[in-house]
């Protein structure tokens, strides 16, 4: 078994998207996210009939790949009955397998909700294991309950800005922090949400929150952090390759095509960083990178869908899209030394951005009404360093002719360029 006190970084995985899988995929996931600098997966299961097959697969590609763990995470908003004995019953068939994730020296449980649950004995849970719960909507009783003395740690979902902010804050962590008293925090990091299907229709506003939220992990230095996720189509926050046999039904319109590989790009950089307790060498830097993201669509070049900034289901008030969802294309560019930027939206006039330090630096290009193929380059004292052209930005009646709908998703790509 794994047994890790030092820093490390897990991602969500959503089992229910994976019965397509089979061991083979698996490992070509955590080879990914290996790359990444990734340490394992947090893996969130409900009740579906192909679990135990793909927590098998998954467990036999972790043994395989070598040096990743796994850890569950029961999903109860998705299956509400699970008993102390299918808890235990689960943890007794992984929970002593070479990849397992421990903690104090106790396989580690997670979850996704439950903390309310009448049908688990957390005592026993957290007695026999080290539970490390996402027990976010208790934050109110979590003390008082004494549900803190049950848990060795705890997740806290909060990773997206509620509308009128437009940025996170740590604050929520800090509250976190002080209620667990000593106990390992994960923090949650998450590039983006945007949902419309199962009945879900809503974004939160993504706009800086990738890289922000990055320099606030490295700043407060918890002792784990939850990317959220690895493959959540439905959410628009997945991180990992598209595989659209575990598209959820609806989300293809906005997952389909829409690939987000680009944010695992500067990974190693950060999680390197926050291990570091925030130093990253940029005599590390043996590939400068660009990586951008953005929306296909302008905010009003179509059909906004009934989508609203901020979750009525969740008792936040809403707003238009509009106001939380900007258009701005956003860049990052991980550099050796400062250099200039330029972004280039079809024929229009080149924005002129500097990179004015080493390592990483972060920039957010408003469109201003423009559409067009979007092309980056860096150079240096005049001279072309390495360029790329990234997918165009479109009006909704161009990437959806029939609804014109526009798409709240991300797109995201990158492009390397060698340093001798």
């Amino acid at each position: 078994m794994i047994q890790v006190q030092a820093k490390s970084v897990f991602a969500h995985f959503m089992v229910g998207n994976t019965y397509s899988y089979d061991q083979s995929t698996w490992e070509d996931d955590m080879n990914l996210a290996k790359e990444a600098h990734i340490d394992g997966f947090a893996l969130n299961i409900g009740a579906d009939s192909y679990t135990q097959t793909q927590l098998d697969n998954a467990y036999a590609a972790a043994t395989a790949v070598g040096g990743f763990s796994l850890f569950i995470s029961f999903d109860y908003a998705a299956n509400s009955a699970w008993t102390t004995s299918d808890v235990q019953s689960m943890m007794a068939r992984y929970g002593g397998q070479s990849p397992q994730f421990q903690l104090n020296s106790k396989a580690v449980v997670s979850t996704f909700e439950g903390g309310d649950s009448t049908s688990t004995d957390w005592g026993a849970i957290g007695s026999q294991f080290s539970l490390v719960p996402d027990w976010s909507s208790n934050q109110g009783d979590f003390v008082s309950s004494g549900k803190v003395n049950n848990v060795a740690g705890a997740l806290n979902w909060n990773a997206w800005p509620v509308y009128p902010s437009l940025t996170m804050d740590t604050s929520d962590d800090t509250t976190w922090k002080n209620m667990l008293g000593g106990k390992a925090y994960m923090m949650a990091v998450s590039p983006w949400f945007y949902t419309n299907c199962y009945g879900k229709n809503w974004l939160w506003s993504p706009e800086d929150l990738w890289y922000d939220r990055w320099q606030q992990v490295i700043q407060f230095q918890p002792e784990f952090v939850e990317i959220l996720t690895w493959n959540d189509y439905g959410e628009s926050h997945y991180i990992g390759p598209l595989r659209p046999a575990g598209f959820p039904t609806g989300s293809e319109r906005y997952a389909g095509n829409m690939p987000h590989d680009g944010f695992r790009e500067l990974l190693p950089y950060y999680i390197d960083a926050y291990k570091n307790g925030n130093s990253s060498s940029t005599a590390d830097i043996t590939a400068e990178k660009l990586v951008y993201y953005h929306k296909i669509n302008p905010s009003t070049s179509g059909n906004q869908g009934g989508t609203t900034a901020n979750s009525a289901m969740n008792g936040q008030t809403t707003y238009p899209p509009t106001d939380a969802s900007k258009d701005y294309i956003f860049v990052d560019v991980l550099l050796n030394s400062p250099a200039d930027v330029s972004v280039t939206v079809g024929s229009n006039p080149s924005t002129q951005l500097k990179a004015m330090n080493a390592g990483v630096s972060h920039f957010s290009v408003d469109l201003q009404g423009q559409t067009g193929n979007v092309t980056y380059t860096v150079s240096r004292n005049g001279q072309q360093a390495f360029t790329t052209t990234g997918p165009a930005i479109v009006e909704a009646s161009v990437s959806d002719p029939v609804n014109q709908m526009i798409n709240w998703n991300a797109i995201s790509g990158s492009t390397t360029c060698t340093t001798s």
